[in-house]
């Protein structure tokens, strides 16, 4: 799914049906050069790869079992029977989408038309689950109205919409009981009895037991039952080993990948529980729950919207436009499965699981079809050839054996000529022939390795199993193996290479420097008032002071936190500053413009607008400060003090943050909704009210872990929103910067500066960059382009919503597990589970581990072909017998194609890997030393 940034900052999805666009075709092309049109396994590049072009390998591969081979591979039919499916479904919500539209033009007939039924209870609720259900299906917002609006609803659920559901346990499970689980049926894995079934659709194997069928027969025939069996019943058990041992190694995988496949649909959302917000599994999400939703959140049930400001939703997942839909009171229904492009809000839960829209399509669908990888797509190509190679000497030797055979060349082991013209009998010559073809058969069996390209996917999840364990969840298989080749990482700061666990260790109140900087004494308290004020309102986190006196909990992102707990300190009554003020409009915190705003109107019917964001960008659009005395002075001549006192917080490694405040006319407030979802809070002329400087300490270990990266030639890159002097000092910190001296244009940048640059001035810029301050999400997706065209292979971390562009377009996009949202995590390849730079490099080297690995079993696998082939050719023709007879290679294949793979796919990596250079977009599979070790050995 691509995706493309507006002005405003909402991201916008390109439609998932209309395929890849014609810029990703010529982005696709420009990455590869070198390869060769006509080698339809020449694709080094397979994520986003055109449909066409993986039909193209399918059709060129020399396969024995498609079954078998292409199991991990997309499934294009089964890709092609999704999208219909998708389609239908997606159909019946575009007609209640029309209907909607058709209502809210005639609302006045709707308010006053037909009343709708009253609410019939189920069990302990004042509404059943089928009322529920057509209402949320159906956007029937007269229903809606009947119940008393969404404050009714809540009512009959028995939710209080302010601190959410009791959820004790019998609360929870009354719910569930009543309206159903937050899950939806699942369609089986398949058994170990198919992974037998499909192990025995080899076509060589099936000649083979014919042959063996055939040897057996003619064998107790001629010989009689006690010695007749040896010959046709070994190359049956050998075939039903093969058969078993096959069949248990996909079995296993199968496994593996069904777990990693749970993980990764089980997320993580906040909901308000007993005026506590808190973190529980999607899956336990009960209708009557309040879900607070912010920009980049999925939403997790069908539900109503209480409350929002500027709440815009992507609905193309589930309408399959790419049209951004507003939220307010006259369209406040929310379908499960949907993602938050802008704005906040909170909903309240009225279906769940199969009850949703999207519960339907994810039931009727099977989500994991499989992707291919570059190396399994270059390995079908090997195993191709070396298939075709192996199938001309086993033609060959079936044709010089017959040919000896027949013209009594081919002797017995005491002389005597097995086929004499006119003496030898049917059966005996016939018994001959079948065992001179079966070993032709045998000789293609051992040829062409079917387990080369499965053991890509063998060490792939195997990696993916421990990666795990190193707080890394795979969603991608192409990423774990791409990782190992990556060239860069353009990394953030904040949480992957600090601890993301920030504290205010200085303020600003006026020109007074606070000692300590939560002190409430040092400042009037009108200034105390207004912070307060300004911090309660102008946040997306909550502060709960449970009953028994325990200790305050405070939730938001980790910058609030800190916010609100410095507020705290000072005095501020959280509950008590929310009463006295009613929020008008909201301007959620938007990465591109870097701060946030909120109006308000006083219980004095004052109207106050807020700000909060990035010092200096806060500071340019002031006018005047409050002082530590509370008396408004002019900010004209202090400018160049608060300048001062930004650099030189930001150069000991600190996040600086502006508060400020303006009065705003009562004339220029809008007075009704319409106009109030279209108006732009006033951003000039602020006051300012305190600048604080935010810690967020690096992360112990990452000068280490930074260094292990550029042993290895993996250049790393900072990539943050903030102030370019905290990004340098981080970046010194860190060791990505070696000296200050090194702290120049262009190795060091600005955001704005690298944007205006041409698209040539950008690619050659670009190679030079290490740090990148108040970058937008807009200049990191620039940065990633202008490398990748460059030849280098990208990783990028992304947390936020509008990194998603970056995190698609980057040929491995790392998604962090803690802060990331889902937008971010779904266009991500990797999850970083505990947001640390650390992790991220343990898959650089599991990454290399898999290229070593497939090295080591392509080495042994061309070796066992090679000596196996030649022995045949040459005993065939000199001695009209071979040395390996069919139990032989079929053992030979047997340990070959499954106990090989299985031993050196899975090889731990080893801390040698990290001081190779990294193999880039192109490389060689082996390289001539290796050749000659494998023709040395053969």
């Amino acid at each position: 799914m691509s995706s493309i940034l507006s002005g405003n900052g909402l991201l916008h999805l390109d439609d998932v049906e209309a395929g890849p666009s014609k810029d990703s075709d010529d982005l696709h092309n420009h990455l590869n050069p070198d390869a060769d049109p006509s080698d339809p396994f020449d694709i080094a590049y397979t994520k986003n790869a055109p449909l066409e072009m993986l039909k193209r390998w399918r059709q060129a591969a020399l396969v024995l079992n498609a079954s078998r081979r292409f199991r991990y591979t997309l499934d294009l039919r089964k890709e092609e029977e999704k999208e219909q499916r998708k389609r239908m479904i997606r159909a019946h919500a575009q007609v209640i989408r029309a209907a909607l539209l058709f209502k809210l033009a005639g609302e006045k007939q709707i308010v006053s038309g037909t009343p709708v039924a009253s609410p019939v209870a189920a069990g302990d609720y004042a509404i059943g689950l089928e009322q529920l259900a057509s209402m949320t299906r159906d956007h029937k917002l007269s229903a809606l109205q009947q119940f008393g609006g969404v404050k009714g609803l809540s009512g009959l659920l028995r939710t209080n919409i302010e601190i959410g559901i009791n959820g004790d346990e019998t609360d929870l499970l009354n719910r569930r009981n009543a309206f159903g689980s937050n899950t939806y049926p699942r369609k089986k894995g398949r058994s170990f009895w198919r992974f037998l079934w499909e192990a025995w659709q080899d076509l060589t194997l099936i000649i083979l037991v014919i042959a063996a069928a055939v040897s057996l027969g003619l064998g107790i025939k001629t010989e009689g039952l006690k010695e007749g069996w040896y010959d046709g019943g070994s190359i049956f058990f050998a075939i039903f080993l093969v058969i078993v041992v096959t069949a248990t190694s996909d079995y296993r995988q199968s496994l593996q990948f069904q777990n990693l496949n749970e993980e990764k649909r089980n997320i993580q959302l906040e909901v308000m529980r007993g005026g506590r917000t808190m973190k529980i599994s999607i899956y336990d999400v009960v209708v009557g729950d309040v879900v607070p939703l912010k920009i980049g959140d999925q939403v997790p049930a069908d539900g109503i919207l209480i409350t929002g400001h500027s709440l815009a939703i992507d609905e193309s997942s589930m309408t399959g436009e790419s049209k951004i839909v507003h939220k307010d009171q006259k369209e406040p229904f929310l379908m499960s499965g949907c993602k938050v492009a802008d704005g906040v809000g909170t909903m309240l839960v009225t279906g769940v699981g199969i009850n949703t829209e999207w519960g339907l399509l994810m039931a009727s669908i099977s989500e994991d079809t499989g992707e291919e990888t570059p190396l399994q797509v270059r390995l079908n190509g090997v195993a191709t050839f070396i298939g075709i190679v192996g199938l001309a000497v086993a033609v060959f030797v079936l044709a010089v054996l017959l040919a000896r055979y027949f013209t009594g060349h081919t002797e017995n082991g005491d002389g005597s000529k097995q086929f004499i013209k006119g003496q030898t009998k049917f059966d005996d010559a016939l018994n001959d022939v079948v065992k001179i073809f079966t070993i032709a058969v045998t000789i293609v069996v051992v040829a062409v390795p079917e387990g080369l390209p499965l053991a890509v996917t063998l060490t792939l999840a195997y990696s993916m199993r421990k990666m795990m364990a190193d707080k890394a969840l795979v969603r991608r298989l192409s990423a774990c193996e791409t990782m190992g080749s990556a060239t860069t990482i353009c990394s953030d700061k904040t949480g992957t290479l600090t601890l993301n666990e920030m504290t205010v260790v200085e303020a600003f109140v006026g020109k007074k420097k606070m000692n300590p900087p939560a002190g409430s004494s040092q400042v009037h308290q009108s200034v105390v008032s207004l912070l307060s004020e300004g911090v309660a309102q102008n946040s997306t986190g909550n502060v709960f002071k449970p009953k028994d006196g325990g200790d305050v909990e405070i939730s938001g992102s980790p910058t609030e936190k800190a916010i609100l707990s410095w507020a705290l300190k000072l005095g501020m009554k959280f509950d008590v500053m929310r009463s006295e003020s009613t929020i008008l409009h909201v301007f959620p915190f938007n990465s591109e413009k870097k701060r946030g705003g909120v109006a308000l109107q006083r219980s004095d019917s004052e109207v106050h607008i807020h700000w909060k964001g990035a010092a200096e960008i806060v500071l340019a659009s002031c006018s005047g400060y409050l002082d530590s005395n509370g008396c408004l002075q002019s900010i004209n001549e202090d400018k160049e003090f608060f300048k001062a006192a930004i650099d030189e917080m930001a150069a000991n490694s600190l996040r600086c943050v502006a508060l400020a405040y303006r009065l705003c006319e009562k004339g220029k407030i809008p007075t009704d909704e319409e106009s109030f979802s279209g108006w732009v809070l006033p951003e000039d002329n602020l006051v300012l009210l305190a600048i604080v400087g935010i810690k967020d300490p690096c992360r112990p270990g990452i000068k280490d872990a930074v260094k292990l990266c550029m042993d290895a030639g993996v250049k790393v890159r900072m990539v943050t929103g903030d102030n370019i002097q905290t990004a340098k000092a981080i970046a010194l910190e860190c060791g990505i910067l070696s000296c200050a001296e090194d702290a120049t244009e262009p190795t060091i940048i600005e955001g704005r500066v690298f944007r205006a640059l041409s698209e040539k001035e950008r690619e050659q810029v670009a190679k030079k960059i290490t740090v990148m301050g108040r970058s937008s999400p807009s200049d990191k997706l620039l940065l990633v382009q202008a490398l990748r065209k460059g030849g280098d292979v990208v990783a990028v971390t992304g947390d936020g919503t509008n990194d998603a562009p970056a995190l698609h377009e980057a040929d491995i996009g790392l998604s962090m597990g803690i802060q990331g949202t889902e937008v971010a995590k779904e266009s991500s390849d990797i999850i970083i589970l505990d947001d640390n730079f650390a992790s991220v490099v343990k898959v650089v080297r599991w990454g290399r581990s898999v290229y070593a690995n497939i090295q080591k079993f392509i080495q042994f696998q061309l070796t066992v072909n090679v000596a196996a082939l030649v022995i045949n050719v040459v005993a065939a023709i000199s001695s009209g017998d071979v040395p390996l007879n069919s139990v032989q290679l079929l053992w030979v294949n047997l340990i070959m194609d499954t106990l090989a793979a299985l031993a050196l796919a899975t090889e731990p990596p080893t801390d040698n890997l990290m001081h190779k250079s990294p193999a880039g977009r192109r490389f060689e599979l082996l390289c001539s030393s290796e050749y000659s070790i494998v023709y040395l050995e053969s």
